[in-house]
């Protein structure tokens, strides 16, 4: 991570897969191998137990037991998935994470019941309010059904808390809007579509959520730290050498593709839990290929 105070996020942060074992309980030695690979891939943290970590059918225990088992394995800082569309049940799970060692907080919006922009924003300022710990709001309207307004999350930029805003919901000039909004706090803009994370750093986000780097971490690393040295061109190079592979991890409902690319590379079962079932075989060759031309090529070194 970067020392720029107006910063307190920025680099690449793998939204990481739960690994399962064939009895559906958490492979937690599998878990804590992917979190030590990608600490020594030179990620600059962690995001377990988000969207791409299945919380949805994860238990409350589970969820914190993921979230102990990789604060205790790696250094990076631990960014944990913790939202609810219930305010009672996200300050829970927000105040059992950070009892479990996560150094910051991955908040999705209210899904559902899809608040007005007043309810979501007394949402987000109570958990702000109730647990001190660094927060970032994530923006997915496509699973959540609502987006967080612009003007919603400016005027939660102002919270000592609220440090962050993971934008996934596709829509540059929303997110643009969000950067030109929160210049004058220490407030960081991180992607969470990974073909969008370069035109997001070439308009001032600092950083992504990512989950491409569960599977190239250094690849994207050397992206990300290209754009953030104004090295658009060579950044641009590893955009398009990605590109296919960010086109695949979204073939299927995520995080599908990408726990097949994990098993394709040796990093554990592409097990989910149900109702998500395995990638189709045409998207799973079609994958393979991906991946064995990026591993013929595997000379990107991260500056």
């Amino acid at each position: 991570m970067t020392d720029n105070t107006d910063e307190p996020f920025s680099g690449v942060y793998p939204a990481m897969t739960t690994p399962f074992g064939p009895d559906d309980s958490i492979d937690f030695d599998q878990l804590r191998a992917d979190a030590r690979r990608l600490e020594t891939a030179g990620v600059d943290g962690l995001v377990p137990v988000g969207s791409t970590g299945e919380s949805a059918t994860l238990t409350h225990d589970e969820h914190v037991e993921v979230v102990e088992a990789v604060a205790e394995t790696v250094d990076v800082p631990v960014i944990a998935g913790a939202g609810s569309n219930s305010t009672r049940e996200a300050v829970e799970l927000s105040r059992r994470s950070a009892s479990a060692g996560a150094d910051a907080l991955l908040l999705i919006s209210p899904y559902y019941n899809k608040p007005e922009p007043e309810g979501m924003e007394r949402h987000y300022r109570t958990i702000a309010d109730e647990v001190d710990l660094p927060q970032i709001l994530y923006n997915v309207p496509s699973r959540t059904g609502r987006n967080i307004e612009v003007g919603t999350a400016a005027a939660l930029a102002s919270h000592e808390n609220i440090v962050g805003y993971k934008a996934a919901s596709g829509d540059l000039g929303r997110i643009g809007e969000v950067v030109e909004r929160t210049r004058d706090e220490e407030f960081s803009v991180l992607s969470g579509d990974d073909f969008l994370t370069l035109p997001m750093l070439s308009i001032g986000a600092t950083g992504t959520i990512s989950v491409a780097a569960n599977v190239e971490p250094e690849r994207l690393g050397a992206m990300v730290s290209a754009a953030r040295d104004d090295e658009f061109g060579r950044a641009r190079e590893i955009h398009e050498e990605l590109a296919p592979l960010f086109r695949a991890l979204f073939a299927e409902t995520n995080p599908i593709p990408v726990k097949e690319a994990m098993e394709l590379r040796g990093h554990g079962p592409g097990t989910v839990r149900s109702p998500l079932t395995r990638l189709a075989p045409e998207n799973r060759a079609e994958l393979a290929g991906i991946l064995e031309t990026l591993a013929s090529d595997s000379n990107v070194v991260r500056q």
